[in-house]
């Protein structure tokens, strides 16, 4: 499978995805969402591939590195004035619906944000499962200032993250954040220098690639369906959740672990 871009590779049990336009730091077009969507969708049918870092490609001008994640949209393009009414919908479909299939995929997405995310290159690190970013990174919404607005379940997901109050201040002030200021109002897990960014991210990544497939997409599926539910409904959905687990082969696989006190090896079964 060939992609225009992104590069793709496979180390260990990780997927490992670089957004591939550093030209444009990264900036987002249709085709990028096109080739995400088609990635994702092969990934998710490889049992080799236990969970998946998105990062953003690196570029070298004159003789320095230029560090992104992504920088939202490619308003170079949009400036060009070309598509009409319908083939603007087109554009905001694509993105809502490839941010929602990393917002609800089954296996462990996390996002490396490599250098500055900003628009839809923060829209998609925040539907990743988790953030890490780097200490000289930065990641912000600053549509209101662009006379657009966030997208990509944005309104939604935020606030769960950070709370209200907070997910206003940012959306309505464009705030760009430090990866220190990110951490500590909880919209990123870690921050590192950008030299052990990906080292870190990685390590984290393994560890969640450990983990029983099936309980791992049943912690996923949870926590997002019962968050607006009653106790006795979320418990009852949690019930569910642990009997389906117990039919898998997984599950015996780590009582035996367990009793025979070695690491468990899950296959997804």
């Amino acid at each position: 499978m060939e992609f225009t871009t992104l590069l793709y590779e496979e180390k260990k049990e990780i997927g490992i995805i670089s957004l591939n336009r550093p030209h444009r730091m990264n900036a987002v077009i249709e085709e990028m969402y096109d080739d995400l969507s088609r990635l994702l969708d092969k990934i998710s049918i490889e049992n080799k591939v236990r969970a998946v870092i998105i990062k953003g490609a690196v570029y070298k001008k004159d003789g320095n590195l230029r560090f992104a994640f992504c920088s939202g949209a490619d308003l170079k393009k949009h400036g060009e004035g070309k598509r009409n009414q319908n083939e603007k919908k087109e554009y905001i479909k694509k993105a809502h619906l490839l941010n929602k299939k990393i917002y609800e995929f089954e296996k462990p997405v996390i996002a490396c944000v490599n250098g500055h995310a900003r628009g839809a290159g923060s829209e998609l690190a925040l539907c990743c499962y988790f953030i890490f970013i780097g200490e000289e990174a930065t990641i912000g919404f600053p549509e209101t200032g662009l006379g657009t607005f966030v997208g990509g379940g944005v309104t939604y997901i935020l606030p769960r993250i950070v709370g209200l109050t907070k997910a206003k201040y940012l959306i309505y002030s464009g705030k760009v954040l430090t990866g220190k200021e990110a951490v500590e109002i909880g919209l990123s897990i870690e921050t590192h220098p950008l030299e052990i960014l990906f080292s870190q991210t990685f390590e984290f990544a393994l560890n969640l690639a450990e983990k029983a497939p099936v309980s791992m997409k049943y912690a996923k599926k949870m926590i997002h369906k019962t968050w607006n539910l009653q106790y006795e409904d979320a418990s009852d959905l949690e019930a569910e959740a642990i009997l389906s687990c117990m039919a898998t082969k997984d599950w015996q696989e780590g009582i035996d672990a367990f009793k025979e006190k070695r690491k468990p090896v899950y296959k997804g079964e």
